[in-house]
């Protein structure tokens, strides 16, 4: 698997996560070997969705000549 940020080469690793709420500790991902960029199923769904933009737009000022 080649990594989407520097297509680097990616390796299966087993993270741990001491702080998850779900119970697990422990996950299958990949981590990149060149740039350290970390996937697993999670983030990749996560990627997928757009992004929720809220607020209102801000009023650009004119700007003096």
């Amino acid at each position: 698997m080649r990594c989407p940020r520097c297509k680097g080469l990616m390796v299966n690793e087993r993270f741990q996560d001491i702080r998850d709420d779900t119970g697990q500790i422990y996950f299958e991902g990949y981590r990149c070997l060149a740039c350290g960029e970390i996937l697993d199923p999670l983030i990749v769904s996560n990627r997928k969705q757009p992004v929720a933009r809220h607020g209102r737009r801000r009023k650009l000022l004119p700007t003096a000549a």
